[in-house]
């Protein structure tokens, strides 16, 4: 009699906007080689928003749902819900800013919008793992499509030297999470987070049915350590920032807008999920630990950006700083904590997205506009961009009534909740130190005389992306509140 190996049930609804996104970024391809011309790929772009549409609209009706699927190795809830949505508005916003970008460089190819999709696709999957294998999965397709997609520019040698940079230091973090990954299984005996099903073993349960003696434990220790190595390296945490500035700058723009906002904000949606429901009996050891990091990354992200005269490395260090403020939402460990890490994420998204899409608009073919000086004058040569830019660079210094200054506020509050009056009153410091480099654009744009006089015409879909970042920057800095209470419900969702 032959052996049958059971297979587990499989509920496809519960990964239904991931497989949308998947599946469509496939047809993509085929449709982008057979169908579409040489001259009209902004067409496969066009339908790569779509796609992310689509997915959004297959995501509505799952809203207050939570279940699982493939042995609870994959989860749907209301936080994952959110996390969904923000991550196809960062890819939606991500592409549209391209569409224009990519001809005037010489570099557009009908493969660059199906790559952001699988991208986004790996984001989605890190927002509902809950298995350390799958969230390894999720963090390695996010990483060799980024791979691809940072030395894109080919043949300009930046472009390959910061994809090179990447892939080699990604190859190094990928070999501390498997490692990581090893020694947890051999002191839990599972790689699942938590309990999805009655029964089912988990690192969470293995924690609590036992008296915590940190000598018992090394290998779980050990392994936590090197885990937190690989997502520190991804989130972009002093002391793995270094790769950040050089391949932000050597990337396509808008990949470098993408990675700031997707990778960092899919990271940290995985590293809270570990943090607070696996490894929530070890917080006395890693609370400590993060905020030293914190601490590192916020000081050395505005300090960093106060000396650069590149506004794109100036945003790179900056974004460095602002995974600290994000940090803070996870070290609060509490419900605010959650709330304001879901509230920083769309607002630090649409900000930063923005920002990226105005340097965008300003480079012509294959010429940069980086530096401080391009912005001179800016006011008289192009008002739309100048106003734009410099509601992005109030809402990252957290200045009212920006959404920045919301999310920075709530993240500075869930840490003082938390006992951590130290860490806000860091995060407090360094955002006054940031003040600085932001205005420094501000006052360039307005307070100069141009340095030069040709301006590119905006492309209608980089105006509507800027403009969607704008309306909403301001829009969530005036009337937060329904934010504030769908991320409210969505931390029910996590906690439950």
């Amino acid at each position: 009699m032959q052996a049958t190996i059971p297979m587990p049930p499989v509920d496809l609804t519960v990964i239904a906007p991931m497989l949308t996104v998947f599946c469509w970024a496939t047809a993509l391809l085929l449709i982008d080689l057979f169908f579409i011309a040489e001259d009209q790929k902004r067409v496969t772009g066009y339908l790569a928003i779509l796609g992310f549409a689509v997915a959004a609209l297959v995501a509505l009706p799952l809203w207050g749902t939570e279940s699982s699927t493939f042995s609870g190795m994959v989860v749907l809830d209301s936080f994952a819900l959110i996390l969904t949505w923000i991550f196809l508005l960062v890819g939606a916003i991500s592409i549209a800013i391209a569409l224009d970008y990519l001809p005037r460089q010489g570099i557009e190819q009908g493969e660059f919008y199906p790559l952001i999709m699988f991208a986004v696709g790996g984001m989605l999957l890190l927002a509902q793992g809950s298995n350390l294998i799958v969230l390894f999965l999720g963090v390695e397709l996010l990483s060799i499509t980024l791979y691809i997609l940072t030395g894109f520019a080919y043949p300009r040698l930046t472009s390959e030297e910061a994809a090179m940079k990447y892939l080699i230091l990604g190859a190094f973090a990928a070999g501390f999470f498997v490692y990581g990954i090893a020694l947890i299984y051999g002191q839990t005996g599972t790689v699942q987070l938590f309990s999805v099903e009655a029964g089912q073993a988990s690192i969470a349960e293995y924690l609590s049915r036992q008296t915590f003696v940190a000598a018992d434990q090394m290998l779980l220790i050990a392994g936590s350590g090197l885990v937190l190595v690989a997502f520190g390296f991804k989130m972009a945490l002093v002391p793995f920032h270094m790769w950040t500035p050089d391949v932000y700058e050597g990337s396509p723009t808008p990949v470098a807008a993408f990675m700031s906002v997707g990778t960092k904000g899919a990271a940290l949606a995985a590293l809270l999920r570990i943090l607070t429901l696996a490894l929530s009996e070890l917080q006395a050891i890693w609370v400590p630990v993060l905020s030293a990091l914190a601490v590192l990354t916020m000081l050395v992200g505005n300090i960093g950006a106060l000396a650069q005269p590149n506004v794109k490395r100036m945003l790179a260090y900056s974004s460095v700083g602002h995974a600290g403020y994000i940090l803070l939402g996870i070290l609060a460990a509490n419900d605010r904590g959650a709330q304001g890490f879901l509230f920083y994420l769309l607002a630090y998204g649409l900000t930063n997205l923005g920002a990226f899409a105005v340097l965008i608009a300003l480079e012509q073919r294959g010429e940069s506009a980086w530096s401080l000086d391009e912005f001179a004058g800016l006011w008289q040569r192009q008002p739309y961009l100048s106003i734009a830019m410099a509601v992005f660079m109030l809402s990252l210094a957290g200045v009212p009534p920006t959404a920045g200054f919301i999310a920075k506020f709530y993240v500075f509050t869930a840490a003082w909740e938390a006992g951590l009056g130290g860490l806000a009153l860091v995060g407090v410091l360094t955002s006054a130190i940031a003040v600085f480099f932001y205005l420094r654009v501000i006052i360039r744009m307005f307070m100069h005389e141009p340095v030069r006089e040709i301006v590119p015409p905006l492309h209608r879909a980089v105006t509507i992306g800027i403009g969607i970042s704008v309306l909403g920057t301001i829009l969530f800095g005036l009337i937060p509140t329904p934010i504030v209470d769908l991320v409210q419900r969505s931390v029910i969702a996590l906690g439950s």
